[in-house]
């Protein structure tokens, strides 16, 4: 009886002592989980580096006409885009038509069908996925039309498999990681997330895959809810759904994680009504564009905490270049902008008075001389 007792009494210390090493190795885990956290935050909050995109490639083709197909031009990111679109055209010497699909597929197939009816140069896809208008494109390349594309799919750089050149953005999947891990590290570790996402777009089922998968990793946090809602819809939907997840979820909400700034247009009103602070919780944070509204929220710390703006003057010079290059029967570059976090600690450096993110590292006199102009 003594021998068995001791046994048990081994096999109860063995049982404690393996509890404890695990118990270490998930503390350990977390903590290196954290300072990766810590870390990535820490580095998209920086300024702006020095430019790190393409120095050389083939001098200003001449003559070219080129359309931009916006998906909807109510959303920042994509007005910005064309305005960048507009700026590089006149400088490298092009002529441009802007074409609205206002935010719907039949609205994106006209435009689609009367930019081909123009007989242009190039064409570029402004916020789309490609092989929703896959025909069209095909078509294009029928008549060596080439087709380059901003937010028009999950990865960046050149896609064969849906006829685009390029697609120029910034890495999607480390926009959503870092939006994930401000949450994670301004919570210490404790975040509730409520995930926004509309499923019709390719990318954006990347980026809250992403920011899903970083919350479900952090052991202190919850991921709460997975929320597909159609962008062009928003403005009808989510202030009816901002009530009922304060009616579901109560003061676990804790953070909101979405695609795109779009969301928080319409949650602030939603949340002032409910007694919510401006402030948080929920603190609102968008792995998206960075819209006007979005910045006017940071700046007052109203209802958005965050954005990850993509610069987008820069993406509409990148995007013209990368016709260029197509024009001039060369690779694409293959360039992708580093991500950054624009908070209310960092907005009065970052962003100036006309609400655009236009990194300081001298890219329009880069593809200046890219161009030879």
């Amino acid at each position: 009886m003594r021998r068995f007792a001791r046994i048990q009494q081994g096999a109860g210390i063995a049982s404690i002592a393996t509890a404890l090493l695990s118990l270490a190795t998930n503390v350990s885990a977390s903590d290196e989980f954290m300072s990766k956290a810590q870390a990535v935050v820490a580095a998209a909050t920086r300024p702006s580096p020095p430019w790190d995109g393409p120095k050389d490639g083939p001098k200003a083709q001449q003559g070219k006409t080129i359309v931009y197909v916006a998906s909807d031009l109510r959303n920042g990111g994509v007005l910005g885009v064309s305005d960048g679109v507009a700026e590089a055209a006149r400088e490298i010497g092009w002529k441009l038509r802007v074409l609205d699909g206002q935010g719907s597929v039949s609205g994106r197939t006209a435009a689609m069908n009367q930019a081909m009816a123009l007989n242009p140069s190039g064409i570029i896809l402004g916020g789309f996925d490609p092989t929703e208008q896959a025909a069209v494109i095909r078509k294009a390349a029928s008549l060596k039309i080439p087709v380059v594309g901003w937010h028009a799919g999950p990865k960046a750089g050149a896609d064969p498999s849906t006829g685009l050149f390029t697609n120029v953005s910034t890495d999607p999947l480390q926009v959503a990681r870092v939006a994930a891990d401000y949450a994670v590290v301004k919570s210490n570790g404790t975040a509730g997330v409520v995930v926004f996402t509309d499923s019709l777009y390719k990318v954006a089922v990347a980026k809250s895959t992403a920011m899903a998968d970083v919350i479900r990793e952090c052991k202190g946090c919850a991921l709460l809810s997975v929320e597909d809602t159609p962008l062009a819809e928003t403005s009808t939907r989510i202030p009816q759904l901002s009530t009922s997840l304060l009616q579901r979820f109560g003061t676990r909400w804790s953070y909101s994680l979405s695609i795109n700034d779009l969301y928080f247009d319409f949650m602030g009103p939603a949340l002032a009504s409910a007694g919510e602070k401006p402030s948080g919780p929920p603190v609102n944070l968008s792995a998206g564009d960075g819209s006007e509204s979005a910045y006017q929220r940071i700046r007052g710390n109203r209802y958005q905490a965050g954005t990850i703006p993509e610069p987008l003057l820069l993406h509409g010079w990148q995007l013209v270049d990368e016709l260029n290059r197509a024009f001039s029967g060369m690779p694409p570059s293959g360039y992708s902008t580093p991500v950054h976090l624009v908070t209310p600690e960092n907005i009065a450096s970052d962003v100036g008075s006309n609400n655009v993110y236009d990194p300081a590292n001298h890219y329009r006199d880069a593809y200046h001389r890219i161009w030879g102009k």
